[in-house]
């Protein structure tokens, strides 16, 4: 399994071979869960199946966009070049949102890199040269719709979400960071910091030593 510094490492080792359609035809496996709390060890048992664990490049972070720092280094100059094959486990752990995956899915095909969806069969058979036009044409239609699934789930995960949040505040409870109460001076050194008799440091200092960010939400909440 390839952390960042390791992928590209590997990757650096194999650029002097390269030599067009001529070079090596490399297998490479993605995996990504959206924190660092969550595991990646169903997806790399699968996904050794089809390649070596050292080829697998992972990440922990959200499918909402694609700043990740393992997918971007496998996109990189040193990453897939033409003939390789990428292969992820499902296509939302590509991407969660749809318009990315159809950029991707695109950039695949211009690239000439095959990806290969595990539970997407058709991603997994082999065609004839003369008919992988056809291989496209269904993987396309597919993806469109499985994409529009993963958006949707995505979506559906938000509201859930904040769901549990208003409810939770309506019980009484509290999901995040805890509220911090203003102090009994607060209104007093407030006035002081708008008439810039005070820096926002010494505000600060005179209210308990809040953090910036705190003093700062409370002046927003004034707004």
């Amino acid at each position: 399994m390839k952390l960042v510094p390791k992928v590209q490492n590997f990757l650096k080792q194999d650029i002097e071979k390269r030599n067009g359609d001529s070079m090596e035809k490399r297998k490479f496996g993605y995996a990504r869960v959206s924190s660092t709390s969550q595991n990646l060890d169903r997806q790399i048992m699968v996904l050794k199946k089809y390649v070596a664990e050292e080829n697998i490049v992972v990440d922990k972070k959200s499918g909402k966009d694609l700043e990740r720092e393992g997918y971007l280094a496998l996109k990189g100059p040193m990453g897939l070049r033409k003939g390789d094959t990428l292969y992820v486990v499902s296509l939302d752990r590509l991407s969660r949102n749809k318009k990315n995956i159809t950029s991707e899915i695109k950039w695949f095909q211009e690239k000439g890199i095959d990806l290969r969806i595990l539970d997407l069969p058709t991603t997994m058979a082999d065609f004839p040269e003369e008919q992988k036009w056809i291989k496209e044409m269904i993987n396309n239609i597919l993806i469109e719709v499985l994409g529009s699934f993963a958006e949707q789930e995505r979506i559906t995960i938000r509201k859930r979400q904040q769901a549990g949040i208003e409810a939770a505040k309506k019980k009484g409870k509290y999901l995040g960071r805890p509220v911090i109460a203003k102090p009994d001076n607060y209104a007093e050194v407030m006035v002081r910091w708008k008439a810039k008799e005070i820096s926002s440091a010494e505000a600060r200092k005179l209210l308990g030593g809040v953090k910036k960010n705190t003093f700062y939400r409370w002046v927003k909440e004034e707004k």
